[in-house]
């Protein structure tokens, strides 16, 4: 092989050294995309992840504000209520005396009263009158059950002394 001039190999020296600045640069620009791309996609996710978090802040804020709501609601309705028992007694109470008044200023009214009453008091003596008749008869009963038993028994026991002496 013939030797090479000094021109020659600076030129072939120049250009090898030019095609490893290229290729260097080549390989930095795709590192410095692929770079991009990376903080590019990372930051498309950051903002989705940040845009999530803010929505579940508003959630759970809402959430709170409905709680808090529904206790103070809840605490309205037993005050209310702790009003409104009284004055529903009250009137009840009221109700039962003007009924009780105009049943017994009018005489027909306050007669008939009188006998309703009269009959559910001898209805109810009856019943219990009834109740303790049956109770006093099963009682006698079993009286009678446990004297004719101990009479019979006693009776077989004078037969046996006399039948021994």
């Amino acid at each position: 092989m013939a030797q090479q001039t000094r021109p020659k190999r600076q030129a072939t020296a120049s250009k090898a050294a030019a095609t490893r600045k290229q290729n260097a640069a080549k390989q930095s620009a795709a590192r410095t995309k692929a770079s991009a791309t990376r903080t590019r996609n990372s930051a498309k996710s950051t903002a989705n992840a940040a845009e999530s978090t803010v929505k579940l802040a508003g959630r759970t804020a809402a959430r709170r504000v409905d709680a808090a709501t529904s206790r103070l609601e809840a605490l309205a309705r037993q005050a209310e209520r702790m009003a409104l028992i009284p004055v529903g007694a009250a009137l009840e109470m009221r109700d039962a005396v003007v009924h009780t008044a105009r049943t017994y200023s009018d005489p027909r009214t306050a007669s008939r009263e009188l006998g309703r009453f009269e009959r559910r008091g001898a209805t109810a003596l009856r019943r219990n009158r009834r109740s303790l008749e049956r109770q006093a008869r099963a009682a006698r009963r079993d009286l009678d059950h446990a004297t004719s038993s101990l009479r019979s028994e006693a009776e077989h026991l004078v037969d046996e002394v006399r039948s021994v002496a």
